[in-house]
This record gives structure tokens, sequence and C-alpha cells, in this order.
């Protein structure tokens, strides 16, 4: 179905009964890259997965913006929605760090909280935050010259290691040079929420370090450390990922 949020046309999909568990998509994916999770969910709950502004069938944001305004955003869906109190929360990557900022601003209010690769440990990677910099003074102009496949790989590979889930989405540079200085360590630590923290041990993009980070700042949090999995580690293993969060949400 698709709303007026803000002024933006604004993709997402409800689906089951029950009590509301709310779905976040990381960087430069959309509410399809969590189907999966959606269906399994939706037989016991009901379950809002939506296109943040600026992926999927969502449009962008007339602005930069960084978690705060996607943070107020959401709030203002659910508003709209009236869809009734957020029993939880599930994000992924950037979707993760978005939700941590939103609980920490008191504009989600979730009971439960699943944070999947989660990113936003942002002060102790300066190897990424030195490629971040490089790429966002000269990554356009460094590559400018190279045949566009090359000049493709090389950006997805400067993007990669300032710690996005994929390839930057044109029309949101700016608003991702602008999140991804974001760090949301001291927003996790105000976290009351019981939450389940779930990291691939062979993820590449956001490390194992940031989730045993989250884990000593969220006080009533369980670290889970997935083997054979990667940066979607609920694609690559969708049935153990499930398994954990139905049992997390009992």
């Amino acid at each position: 179905m698709q709303v007026v949020v803000d002024d933006l046309i604004t993709n997402c999909e409800l689906a089951g009964t029950g009590k509301l568990v709310l779905l976040l998509h990381g960087w430069g994916d959309s509410l399809q890259g969590l189907s999966e999770l959606q269906a399994a969910l939706a037989k016991h709950y009901k379950v809002l997965a939506v296109d943040l502004p600026g992926f999927g069938s969502t449009q962008a944001p007339k602005s930069v913006w960084d978690l705060d305004d996607y943070s107020h955003f959401l709030n203002a869906l659910l508003k709209k929605l009236d869809q009734g109190e957020t029993y939880a929360v599930i994000g992924h990557s950037n979707g993760a760090a978005l939700a941590i900022r939103a609980t920490s601003l008191g504009l989600l209010k979730p009971k439960r909280m699943i944070l999947l690769a989660a990113a936003g440990v942002r002060n102790n990677h300066n190897a990424k935050r030195f490629a971040f910099k490089v790429m966002a003074k000269t990554g356009n102009a460094a590559t400018l010259l190279l045949p566009d496949r090359y000049r493709q790989a090389l950006r997805k590979s400067l993007y990669a290691a300032a710690g996005s889930d994929l390839l930057v989405m044109p029309q949101l540079q700016e608003t991702f040079k602008k999140t991804v200085r974001q760090d949301v360590q001291a927003d996790a630590g105000k976290i009351t929420a019981p939450t389940l923290l779930i990291y691939a041990k062979n993820d590449t993009q956001v490390p194992l370090s940031s989730g045993q980070r989250y884990h000593q700042l969220i006080a009533d949090s369980r670290l889970e450390i997935i083997d054979d999995a990667g940066h979607f580690v609920h694609r690559d293993q969708p049935a153990k990922i499930t398994s954990l969060i139905e049992g997390f949400l009992k």
C-alpha cells in the first residue's frame, strides 16, 4: 500500500494480525529484502515493512537527511497508519542503527528490539573513516577517467570500506555521507528494552566487534553469532534467524 508521509509517497506492506512488529531494511535495500522474514513472522504477528525514503518505491527526501530525520519520518508513519503500539522493531544494518537512534529519541517505543548486523559503531574504525573521507572528497574525481565497469567496481569498494550495505544510491549521496558520520553508541546505552543482537561471523561489512560493543552498551541484551553467513544474515540463514527471533518475541 502507499500513503503520504511528510509529503513523500511512501510504500509499505502490512501482513498478519496480532502485536505490531516493524521491519527496517538497511542502506541500498528495500522491504523486499525482508520479505521472507515478514512472511514467517506474519503467521503470529502483524508485521509492517516499509521502504524508507529514497529506497524501493518510496520517494527520496527533498533535502539531505540523517538518522534523526528518518526517525521523525518513522514516527509520522506510525501515527498515520494508527496500528497501535509497536511491540517490536527489527532492523538490519543501517536500519538497526536507525532503530537505535529513533528509540533513543523516544520516537519509537518498542517493547522488544532485534538488531541484525547493526551498523552505527563509527568512531573506532579509523581505517573505514579514512576510506570514507577519501571517497567523499575525491572518489568521483578519482574514477572519472576509468571505463564505466571499472569505475563502478572501484566506487563500490570505496563505499563498502566506508561501512555501507551496498553501493550508495546516486540520489542519496549527501544523505549517505551525513548518515554514516552518526555514531549511535551513546543512544544504545539508553535502550532499556530487551534486545536480541544477531551478527554473522563472516560479515565483511559490519564486524562482529560492533555486536560485542552493543552487547556491552545495552543492559538487557543477548548476542547471537551465526556461522556460515555474511552481512545479509537473515537471507543466508533464514530458518535459524526466524527461529531465534520467534523465540525471543514470545
